[in-house]
């Protein structure tokens, strides 16, 4: 075989390996930029959510009539001397 076959067939090994192992790698490399998206928006949705657990939490420190509003809704509590007038759910 002559220097400048066995050159060219080595050159277009060569760039046939490129192009496979380039190929899964750049696969790889959207794959990854898919996940790293995904994981961003999970943390805009996480910080949202601790946000308005931070102000929730502020709220129960410092506003006495969300306390007795929660303590009504969530646990049915009333007042002392109050009365309580329930009524059936009604059926549709």
């Amino acid at each position: 075989m002559s220097p400048r076959l066995l050159g060219g067939a080595a050159a277009a090994l060569l760039v046939a390996a490129l192009l496979v192992y380039g190929g899964s790698a750049l696969v790889r490399v959207v794959q990854l930029q898919e996940e790293v998206e995904a994981l961003e928006r999970d943390i805009v949705t996480q910080r949202a959510r601790a946000d308005a657990l931070a102000r929730t939490v502020e709220r129960l420190r410092t506003d006495p009539a969300y306390v007795e509003k929660l303590a009504r809704e969530e646990l049915g509590w009333v007042r002392e001397g109050e009365t309580v007038l329930k009524f059936p759910s009604q059926q549709k």
